[in-house]
């Protein structure tokens, strides 16, 4: 069974963009906090994963989501592999979004609420691309950034974390 349940937040704004068929597709990070604090440095190890998300629950994200929201995703992990412009052979892991929901976070009391409640002022997206460069697969490595305080980490405080389609 491959099946991955995450609670972060968003490293940047969902990056929406429309196969030549029209299919809705979004790229995003999440952060998200370790449970344990390092040993070593007393704070909270973060790990940083790309999320792919497809048709509605792409436009979805694209509408609703920000940097910094607070989400819970349920999904499955694939990898993938490429060789980059200099020739050497890459690899690494994106979670392709099954589900996505509002989590809570100190900026509103809304814990849990889904879009239709919670009804956020929705996004002008530009229309789709008619043409997208690339295989979709020139994904580098994440920097990794600095540790964080859950508390501290809302908002502007996300470092951006862009890889290319």
């Amino acid at each position: 069974m491959n099946k991955i349940f995450l609670s972060g937040n968003l490293t940047r704004d969902p990056e929406v963009r429309y196969t030549p068929n029209g299919k809705a597709m979004a790229k995003m990070g999440i952060a998200v906090q370790r449970q344990f604090k390092n040993s070593e440095t007393g704070q909270y190890d973060v790990d940083f994963f790309n999320l792919t998300a497809w048709e509605k629950t792409a436009e979805f994200c694209g509408r609703y989501l920000r940097k910094g929201s607070r989400v819970f995703v349920e999904g499955r992990v694939q990898t993938y592999s490429y060789v980059g412009q200099d020739g050497v052979k890459r690899s690494g892991i994106d979670i392709q979004v099954e589900s996505i929901e509002f989590g809570s976070s100190k900026r509103d009391d809304n814990s849990g609420v889904s879009a239709s409640e919670s009804n956020p002022a929705p996004r002008n997206n530009p229309p789709p691309a008619q043409n997208n460069s690339g295989n979709g697969n020139s994904n580098d490595d994440f920097d990794k950034g600095d540790n964080f305080d859950e508390d501290e980490f809302i908002g502007d405080d996300i470092p951006d974390h862009k890889v290319p389609f």
